[in-house]
């Protein structure tokens, strides 16, 4: 008989289901992703390092897990609540099953829970500790475990490469630095695809260090956790804008705007999913797009700044995106390599190498 989990919030509500995937106690910040497809994808993306996620979709588990469809190799997601769990995927591309991979990883699972009241919660409520547990642990036991836990912090230096890497195109066209922040695979599939030949470097590599590897340009990769956590990081893009064109991902995109003097805050429920709309501020353009994020940079901020503003999020008028022409420097707070989600962003790579071309011209 399937061993019975419980998760319990630091507002004292419980959801009971069924266990799946490691088989441990966890704390965890609980967060909602309203993708319809993608599971595998969200759960070997660091940027949900240390974070319990529910699914808003019903069924998950039903396609299993393809060798060539993970965002790294070494996920650090805590957890995964969803309301159906299928252990007999139907896919000619499936390897193995959801839990066995949880299993592996040491990632926590629970099903059968009202995944549609949790997610209500969370969206009324917002984003915050959680505790998942054995079904037989008290509610005052969960309460004093969940006051006494802290949440995780650094977690860019957790899930950064340890060392330098590189992804070589077979027709290399340009040569790009990445900056590790908890990198998805297809971010650097996407540049390789165009001709990029790719570096990847630890998030604390200093700035001449990044200037000896002669880089057309440089990317700032997604990432999990609190910008203001890799301050060091922060003090290396400040000593690099104005070099080489610089192009900014999600937690890319903080972070160049801290480096230009903007702010950022924390969301009530972050963004998570392969549905939010965005408009192209530039051209007027509506693009549906795949985010995963808890923090957002501050509008208001970016006047004191020499960055403008070049995407907005139309459900909340969160900034998505902003550029400084003159640095040849752009960012965007969504993911244009889109793995799982829309492909209307896809265009950015496009006007990161046009940047590059520009330069090397110019230089």
């Amino acid at each position: 008989m399937a061993k019975r989990r419980k998760i319990i919030l630091e507002d004292g509500r419980q959801f009971c289901g069924t266990a799946f995937g490691a088989d441990s106690d966890r704390v965890c910040e609980i967060v909602f992703n309203t993708s319809m497809v993608g599971y595998q994808e969200i759960l070997s993306d660091p940027s949900y390092t240390d974070q319990a996620v529910v699914m808003t979709y019903p069924l998950i588990g039903n396609y299993g897990m393809a060798g060539d469809d993970y965002e790294s190799f070494q996920p650090g997601i805590a957890a995964m609540i969803v309301r159906e769990y299928n252990d007999e995927p139907s896919n000619f591309r499936s390897a193995e099953t959801l839990e066995s991979v949880m299993r592996r990883f040491g990632i926590v699972g629970v099903s059968g829970v009202d995944t549609r009241m949790l997610t209500r919660s969370i969206r009324d409520h917002g984003s915050r500790k959680a505790l998942i547990t054995s079904s037989d642990m008290s509610a005052e036991e969960g309460m004093t475990l969940l006051r006494a836990a802290a949440l995780p912090r650094d977690a860019v230096s957790r899930v950064s490469t340890r060392e330098i890497r590189h992804a070589q195109s077979e027709q290399e066209r340009f040569r790009v630095v990445l900056i590790d922040c908890g990198v998805k695979h297809n971010l650097i599939r996407e540049l390789n695809r165009r001709g990029c030949s790719v570096t990847v470097v630890p998030w604390n590599t200093d700035a001449d260090s990044i200037r000896a590897l002669r880089p057309d340009g440089i990317l700032v990769s997604n990432g999990p956790g609190d910008p203001t956590d890799a301050a060091e990081l922060t003090e290396t893009l400040r000593a690099l804008i104005g070099k080489q064109p610089i192009f900014g991902v999600c937690l890319g995109h903080q972070l160049i705007s801290l480096a230009y003097g903007a702010s950022t805050y924390k969301l009530k429920f972050g963004h998570r999913g392969g549905n939010h709309p965005v408009r192209n501020l530039e051209t007027g353009r509506i693009e549906i797009t795949s985010q995963n994020h808890s923090y957002a940079v501050s509008m208001d901020s970016l006047k004191h700044t020499r960055l403008t503003p070049t995407h907005i999020n139309l459900l909340d008028g969160t900034v998505e995106g902003v550029k400084c022409e003159a640095d040849r420097v752009f960012s965007v707070q969504f993911h244009p390599e889109s793995a799982p989600g829309p492909q209307d962003s896809i265009y950015l790579f496009e006007h990161f190498l046009a940047l590059m071309e520009e330069a090397g011209q110019n230089a």
